[in-house]
């Protein structure tokens, strides 16, 4: 009898042991960031399928790029399928309307949306939120010095309708007016807009001498060739929201000399040797790109990467504290994350702390020209 019962707890113990770690994902696989959604798809496959000598489960969801399915989407994943993370949205507003989830349920989420709000002011809610983007605030300040590095004195914001666009445009007015740069129009366009004349004509009525495009994606293409049809010749910049050949390919000739920050990753073999993002960067692109094919690297992609190696590095940590399927692992989990050091990943340098739940620095952005198509390293 007793055999009977030390078997009995030997076997508990041991599956206990051997629980999997169910990751759940939330991403925009269609819709109009479907061209941001879809490398996130593609890196997810290329994630560790052990953690920590446990197996690892990736439930993918698609939100359509609707922020009521990501919303659904992540309710279902920690209900129903029992996840300990959620990676995702894709997007901004997304990402936003998931944060509700993550702090009631006490789960985890890695956004991999740009917009600094999703882990700014750090709050009881928000202390349950990761991001793998660069924030726009850091972003706009490599515009800024740009702007100012080519004697940019006037400049015009055309931007989404939504969080993304808003975000951008108040962390990059900020940064501009004290760098004494003249914001002449502000503009807005839904991200499935078909058309953006009379938005394009008040911003060439304004005559300034650059303008920013607050957009992602291929819809952020819009405006940029509204405005070169319409002959401006000022100089164009977008955000790191672009940083895809869907972009360029959608752009065609109206993007050539267009200025963008980018993560380091789209750029990665014209880095220095010394760049201490480089070798991180290229693990993740000889990986993508032999299973997607040469030249289909994108930043967007290397976000759903870098959530994998946080993940990976983490989660072995809250293994020694609690096994994954249960509360107290979650909560571990949310505490290793928040723990992560000199992580390089495909993006920049990893340093989160309990005010910093990106943990960036200027490693982690280059500014990027496009040049006969391509995409082209500013030194």
């Amino acid at each position: 009898m007793k055999k009977t019962i030390v078997a009995t707890l030997l076997s508990a113990l041991a599956a206990t042991a051997l629980a999997d770690l169910n990751v759940g994902v939330t991403l925009s696989a269609t819709g109009p960031a479907a061209s941001l959604g879809i490398p996130e798809k593609n890196t997810i496959d290329l994630l560790p399928k052990t953690i920590g000598g446990q197996k690892v489960n990736y439930i993918v969801l698609d939100d359509a790029s609707d922020t009521t399915t990501a919303v659904k989407n992540a309710r279902k994943l920690i209900s129903e399928n029992k996840v300990d993370v959620v990676i995702g949205s894709t997007t901004t507003p997304n990402s936003l309307a998931m944060i509700d989830v993550a702090a009631e349920t006490e789960t985890p989420m890695i956004s991999m949306a740009a917009s600094a709000r999703i882990v700014e002011p750090m709050d009881d809610k928000k202390k349950w939120v990761f991001k793998t983007p660069q924030n726009d605030a850091q972003m706009s300040t490599a515009i800024v010095e740009s702007m100012t590095n080519n004697n940019v004195k006037t400049v015009a914001y055309i931007g989404f309708s939504d969080a993304y666009g808003e975000g951008w445009w108040n962390e990059f007015s900020k940064i501009a007016e004290a760098r004494k740069i003249t914001l002449v129009a502000n503009e807005r366009f839904n991200r499935t807009d078909t058309s953006v004349t009379g938005q394009v004509l008040k911003i060439l009525a304004a005559k300034p001498d650059a303008v920013l495009i607050g957009g992602a994606g291929t819809p952020a293409a819009l405006p940029q060739k509204s405005l070169k049809e319409k002959g401006y010749k000022g100089q164009i910049y977008q955000t790191h929201g672009v940083a895809n050949a869907d972009f360029l390919r959608v752009c065609g000739k109206d993007c050539e000399g267009t200025l963008l920050p980018a993560g380091p990753v789209l750029v990665a073999d014209q880095l220095p040797a010394d760049h201490p993002v480089k070798k991180s960067a290229m693990e993740y692109v000889n990986k993508y790109e032999a299973a997607q094919g040469k030249g289909t690297v994108s930043t967007f992609g290397a976000h759903a990467w870098d959530a994998g190696l946080l993940l990976a590095t983490a989660a072995p940590v809250a293994m020694k504290k609690a096994q994954p399927g249960s509360k107290e692992f979650r909560a571990a989990l949310r505490d290793a994350l928040e723990g992560v050091k000199n992580l390089p990943g495909a993006h920049g340098v990893f340093n989160m702390s309990p005010t910093d739940h990106l943990g960036f620095d200027q490693r982690a952005r280059v500014m990027v020209k496009v040049e006969n198509g391509t995409w082209k390293l500013v030194k």
